[in-house]
């Protein structure tokens, strides 16, 4: 299949267009580089410097591709960020967001596979979370990715677009020569990372007095190459269904001081870690139940350990000291 990557620079998003050409897809992809990096595209596909913000851009970009489905990653995706600059948000993942819709929609591309987020959820009823809980975000991230999900269900209706939304929180660890590499970085893994090769002095754990076993937030953390195989596996079945919205976890959840104990373990190398006050906003467990497309598709997570994570991300940090700039 001919696929249409936006974000396809970014951490997931690069991972996926590898994943996407291993499996015998056409690819190109469209990023403005604002917050991916050119060196992690696949060589094999065709890379499309994005300028989203320039008339008829990404109508262009879609319209040259001539793609039969589109996979789109790219979106401002910092929490603590959308709730000081709420106007980028909902620019860049609703306004140009809908201009790939519009796009999609003129070139008669009818395959939309999004990456949402369970942000849109907010403070869960219950945990593990599903796919039928309400919805109520508290921040503008994901309020936007919401606003997006909604849009996407009239598209649906009125115009016939099929589409597949996942939502999912952490996602971690590396795949060969792609890794993690964000600035500024906020993710606990790679931050850990920094202090084990020496890059920085402590990472933080935000709140020591939740109601969990050890005091610290609990979260969920999925492979990226995981998240990436739910990607590809979905191209499938979205010829047999015209509308899927899937959560993607391991189902498991580690606390802040489990992850820390897990990257000193993996690396052999202390790990200083502050504790600070708790940020507003972070609930105390945050666990997701992927049941429904391990039902419904037979996807199953391939790197279910914590440790199989981390190791994955040390394995790429110690190659790539620097990021993508080493």
């Amino acid at each position: 299949m001919n696929v249409f990557v936006t974000g396809g620079a970014g951490y997931i998003g690069s991972i996926c267009t590898e994943e996407l050409v291993n499996a015998g897809h056409e690819v190109t992809v469209y990023d403005n580089l604002t917050e991916g990096h050119r060196a992690a595209v696949d060589s094999r596909a065709c890379f499309v410097l994005g300028q989203p913000e320039r008339e008829h851009d990404i109508l262009n970009a879609v319209r040259a591709a001539r793609p039969e489905a589109i996979m789109h990653f790219a979106a401002s995706a910092l929490v603590p960020e959308s709730m000081t600059n709420p106007k980028k948000y909902f620019h860049n993942n609703v306004v140009n967001g809908l201009k790939l819709l519009d796009a999609a929609v003129e070139c008669g591309v009818k395959k939309f596979v999004f990456s949402s987020t369970c942000a849109t959820y907010g403070p869960p009823e219950r945990v593990p979370m599903t796919e039928d809980l309400p919805q109520r975000p508290i921040n503008p991230y994901g309020e936007s990715k919401l606003m997006f999900e909604k849009i996407l269900g009239w598209y649906r209706q009125i115009y016939g677009l099929e589409f597949i939304a996942f939502r999912y929180f952490n996602a971690a660890g590396a795949a060969g020569e792609q890794g993690e590499d964000h600035v500024p970085e906020s993710h606990l893994i790679p931050l850990a990372l920094q202090v084990a090769l020496g890059k920085r002095e402590h990472v933080a754990i935000y709140g020591t007095d939740y109601p969990t076993p050890d005091g610290t937030c609990v979260r969920d953390y999925i492979h990226v190459s995981d998240l990436a195989s739910a990607h590809v596996l979905v191209l499938e079945a979205l010829r047999e269904r015209d509308k899927l919205i899937y959560n993607l976890g391991n189902g498991r959840g580690f606390s802040v001081r489990e992850v820390v104990g897990t990257v000193q373990r993996v690396t052999g190398r202390a790990i200083q870690a502050r504790e600070v006050s708790r940020r507003p906003g972070d609930p105390a467990v945050l666990v997701v139940s992927s049941d429904k497309i391990k039902r419904e598709l037979d996807w199953q997570p391939r790197f279910t350990s914590l440790e199989s994570i981390v190791s994955s991300a040390w394995e790429w940090r110690r190659a790539h000291p620097d990021g993508y700039d080493s």
